[in-house]
């Protein structure tokens, strides 16, 4: 499925969820959304969580 597919279906549950929950249904939509897109990216290997944390395996003793 390519990206603008998977944007568009994405965009039409959002738009469900501000039509039947209101906006903090929206809101706690777009929030899950989002962490699951970086989790996506991290298991994909895309995003490396040791930079943005700081990773001790980076440290020198």
């Amino acid at each position: 499925m390519s990206p603008s597919v998977i944007g568009l279906f994405a965009g039409l549950l959002l738009g469900l969820a501000v039509v039947l929950g209101g906006f903090d249904a929206f809101a706690i939509c777009l929030l899950l959304g989002a962490v699951g897109f970086v989790i996506g990216r991290v298991v994909e290997g895309q995003v490396d969580l040791g930079a943005l944390l700081g990773s001790s395996a980076r440290r020198r003793p």
